[in-house]
């Protein structure tokens, strides 16, 4: 078998964190796999200074309306298939990378997804439920032509009362709405693994969001909204995940995935 490395990130926009040097850290670490949502830029605006180590292959999906969302994929993994996923990305607002490889024995289909935020307006919550869906039926369709599936990204939900420092005052927001947290259980209930909770079960305090205000990130007041999933055939192969939280450069950290193929 073969280990492999896969990090993903949101960077809330992928020119201020180059201005900060905040990617450079991805040269000190051997990533087979690094998928950054909320780029802000079209492909040709993706800084060539982010960081020194040269990715094979670099896909990027971009918003319709320029400066917004956008998700980029780096990796070193020969690449079968690629595409932005329109099925799913109906407004065409740059949130996802879809691409195929193969490791091993296991023919994959990799998402590097960010899902829409449904706090501005109702219209956006209803939007963000049916993207939902669209990305549900078109990952088991994958499936059943046999793909094994990873996703990673920014899901804009944190799924238990765990996974936000404080749940009961945000039973109301969206990110934490009933319908919200039952989405993620009937993905699960698909067959995919959230892998941090199977590396780490039930520890508590592990955020990937903290708001800007009021020192939330010193005093950890979280939430944990990114995520890589896996599709069950693909468990066996979880050798670790983990949320990178001394990384900084965004109101996000990166966090990790780490298998055996």
């Amino acid at each position: 078998m073969n280990k492999y490395k896969f990090v993903s990130w949101n960077v809330n926009g992928i020119r201020a964190v180059d201005k900060k040097e905040a990617l450079k850290w991805v040269d000190e670490h051997d990533i087979h796999l690094l998928g950054v949502q909320e780029t802000k830029s079209m492909k040709t605006q993706i800084p060539e200074t982010i960081f020194e180590k040269n990715f094979k292959n670099i896909t990027a999906s971009e918003s319709a309306i320029k400066g917004r969302s956008g998700t980029a994929l780096f990796t070193d993994i020969d690449i079968t298939f690629e595409c932005t996923c329109p099925t799913v990305d109906v407004l065409d607002e740059g949130r996802i990378n879809e691409v195929h490889f193969t490791l091993g024995d296991k023919d994959i289909a990799f998402f590097n997804v960010y899902f829409p935020n449904g706090q501005s307006k109702e219209e956006r919550l209803v939007y963000k439920m049916e993207f939902y869906d669209r990305f549900l039926d078109h990952c088991e369709s994958l499936k059943k032509q046999g793909k094994s599936i990873i996703v990673c990204g920014d899901v804009n939900t944190a799924h238990k009362e765990i996974d936000l420092a404080r749940p009961k005052a945000n039973e109301g927001t969206s990110g934490f709405l009933p319908m919200e947290r039952e989405w993620i259980d009937k993905f699960l209930s698909h067959g995919y693994i959230d892998t941090l909770r199977h590396v780490i079960g039930d520890e508590p305090d592990n955020y990937s969001w903290w708001s800007y205000r009021a020192n939330a990130r010193a005093n950890n007041v979280g939430w944990r909204i990114d995520y890589f999933y896996v599709s069950e055939d693909l468990k066996e192969h979880i050798s670790n995940a983990y949320i990178m939280s001394d990384i900084m450069g965004s109101d996000h950290c990166p966090i990790a995935l780490e298998m055996e193929i």
